[in-house]
């Protein structure tokens, strides 16, 4: 097994794989790796993603954290880009893990996103996604997947940015007359996209007071991923990843939570999974790799949660993603 790590200071990426689907878990670490970029490297990095890969664009919560950007991902199956979520920061991680090495990741490529819920932190980077891949030559239109609500989302945003658009088409600026339009399809669990490369279902998951949100399975012919999107543990989780190559989940941790104020320790309790509860998931759900994300540390580190797993029985393959992880 390796790790390879390419790129320098936060553009750096994290490439797991030997072969097309053996992985490894790196060092539990904050922040990202730091070595230079090698032609070597992001050639790896190409190879990781020939059948399908997971490239962790965001892995933040609503805090800023300049580490961690807003909750995004991309699932890249034979050269396809497929986005999970549109958090705050979403197309620039997008360009940095091109950059790095992530060849599919062009400004064109991102043309369908879908979203697990409309909360903000997973949301506020879908105009940016809607417009700046248009401005740098995306001429398909974005079609944005979701729950009950995404249309009048998408809706009122391009009613926001109406006049940008106006301007661009009809201003001296020369651009494509398609790219910036979005269109919205509201789903429901079940199927919610398929061609001849991968099916993706959308499951129902817990949220807080959310009505509707969702996880997604990405199934290929040789792999399935699996994306928790934000979620108290479900058993739809374990059912849904059933030995799948990457399960990426999202987690809590356990100590941070006892120092949080009885409000909040609330909130979390009905809206997200602790270490304990994801150890449980693992060992039932059996993934090849998991993946953390949208980690609530409250004062603990990568290692912390690592620990915390281990220590509530988890025995299996483990990696605290990071921003521009490859996995």
């Amino acid at each position: 097994m390796s790790q390879i790590a390419i790129g320098a200071g936060a553009a750096a990426v994290l490439v797991l794989a030997v072969g097309a689907c053996d992985r490894t878990t790196p060092p539990a670490t904050n922040g990202a790796a730091k070595p230079a970029r090698t032609p070597e490297a992001a050639s790896a990095t190409t190879a990781a993603c020939a059948q399908a890969c997971v490239v962790m664009l965001g892995s933040g919560t609503p805090n800023a954290d300049p580490e961690h950007s807003g909750p995004a991902l991309a699932v890249i199956v034979k050269g396809k880009v497929y986005l999970v979520d549109a958090g705050p920061g979403v197309v620039r991680r997008a360009a940095a893990a091109h950059t790095a090495g992530v060849a599919a990741l062009t400004m064109p490529a991102l043309s369908r996103v879908f979203l697990t819920h409309l909360h903000s932190d997973h949301t506020t980077g879908l105009p940016d996604l809607m417009l700046t891949p248009w401005v740098l030559d995306r001429s398909d239109p974005l079609t944005v997947y979701g729950p009950p609500g995404t249309t009048a989302l998408v809706d009122n945003l391009q009613k926001a940015y109406a006049a940008d658009i106006d301007n661009r088409l009809h201003g001296l600026e020369p651009i494509n007359r398609t790219g910036w339009r979005t269109q919205a399809i509201e789903i429901a669990p079940g199927v919610a996209y398929r061609d001849a490369d991968v099916t993706i279902t959308a499951f129902a998951v817990q949220h807080g007071n959310w009505a509707h949100a969702y996880g997604y399975t990405f199934q290929t012919a040789q792999q399935r991923i699996v994306v928790s999107g934000d979620t108290v543990p479900v058993e739809e989780i374990v059912r849904q990843c059933a030995g799948c190559d990457v399960l990426v989940h999202e987690v809590y941790s356990r100590a941070g939570f006892a120092k949080r104020t009885r409000d909040w320790q609330e909130y979390h309790a009905h809206s997200h999974t602790s270490t304990a509860q994801l150890a449980q998931i693992a060992m039932n759900a059996k993934p090849k790799l998991l993946v953390l994300y949208h980690q609530l540390y409250w004062g603990s580190t990568d290692a912390d949660l690592l620990r915390e797993i281990t220590d509530a029985g988890y025995r299996g393959k483990v990696v605290s993603g990071r921003d521009l992880g490859v996995y």
